[in-house]
């Protein structure tokens, strides 16, 4: 009796053991996740991108940062080797390429997924952010703002879809991260450029994770408020740049208003492991979004009088705004007015 009694309870032992191993197995676990993945990153040489490579990279992901200036480029992989953020050399591919080229973004993931066979995340990160008033804007700055903010991300995103959707699904769910921005749900003045370019990039990040999520990609869009990225010192500045540029710097640098890159890094890549929809970086960000969805008029005279009385006024060369350069002649004007 002693007999049967102790080997119930052995089997009993042995077979909590086997569950329990049985649904260590089966759970997910965020670092085993993203082993060996291949996550692209857009900018990812400074700021931000080179925050997420690192995190990214902590996990076991092979990377492949993309920039426009190799020489930065390079200083990122020898700080992610240096700062033992991946294992080997080989597990970085560093590509310079000009994402405003349809050509060369199609380029660029053709060549990652020959390098690494296949590419499992997809962040789009770069951007370039206009400070200044309306008036001193000129139509350039919203070209730029929408070539790299926007059309980059479609671009890259064009093409790399077909190869997301062409992975094999045991391998976990594809994922596509947009960054946008807070002045994507909230138009901040002094920023028209930005904010436009960041507007479109978070209705097409939203309907692109309407389209895609049943078929086994994630998209996740970003919506940051300030970040201390060191971003301020890249930013164009118009009007009277100086003073665009102190209380921009200062804005961006105050620990208050601006969080902390790596922390930014932190919850992006929490909300991917998560398969999240969209996430809000910030409380302040977080509280502008929904006052703002809430209540838009009350947002927009709030936002008014921000412009009115804490930043600086336009330039004096401001008769014609928007860069357009007009000639017309007192008699051709009265023949105008008249017509």
């Amino acid at each position: 009796m002693k007999t049967s009694r102790a080997l119930l309870h052995a089997t009993q032992i042995l077979t909590g053991i086997a569950a329990i191993a049985a649904a260590r197995a089966f759970m997910p676990h965020t670092e085993k996740r993203h082993r060996s993945r291949v996550v692209l990153i857009t900018g990812g040489s400074r700021g931000l991108g080179l925050a997420l490579a690192h995190r990214f990279g902590k996990s076991g992901a092979k990377l492949i940062l993309v920039s426009r200036n190799s020489d930065e480029l390079t200083q990122a992989r020898d700080t992610l080797l240096a700062h033992n953020a991946v294992q080997h050399p080989d597990d970085i591919l560093l590509l310079p390429a000009d994402l405003t080229d349809a050509a060369q973004a199609a380029m660029l993931v053709d060549y990652a997924v020959g390098f690494f066979g296949h590419i499992d995340i997809l962040i789009n990160n770069a951007g370039v952010i206009e400070v200044g008033p309306v008036e001193n804007q000129p139509i350039a700055a919203y070209r730029r703002a929408m070539a790299t903010n926007f059309f980059a991300a479609l671009y890259t995103t064009n093409a790399a879809l077909p190869h997301l959707l062409q992975r094999n699904p045991m391998y976990g769910d594809a994922a596509i991260v947009n960054i946008a921005s807070i002045g994507g749900k909230f138009a901040m003045p002094h920023l028209l450029p930005y904010v436009a370019s960041k507007f479109a990039l978070v209705g097409y990040s939203q309907g692109l994770h309407a389209e895609l999520r049943h078929k086994g990609i994630r998209v996740t869009t970003v919506c940051p408020g300030l970040m201390r990225t060191g971003g301020a010192v890249h930013a164009n500045y118009t009007g009277q740049a100086k003073k665009e540029e102190r209380w921009f710097k200062l804005a961006a640098k105050t620990p208050i208003l601006a969080a902390s890159v790596n922390r930014a890094a932190n919850k992006i890549y929490d909300a991917v492991t998560a398969g999240r929809a969209e996430i809000t970086i910030t409380p302040q960000a977080w509280l502008a979004a929904r006052i703002a969805g809430l209540a838009p008029e009350a947002t927009q005279y709030l936002a008014s009088l921000a412009n009115e009385f804490l930043l600086p006024a336009p330039s004096g060369n401001n008769e014609v705004p928007l860069g357009f350069t007009v000639k017309v002649s007192a008699h051709k004007a009265s023949e105008v007015f008249e017509t």
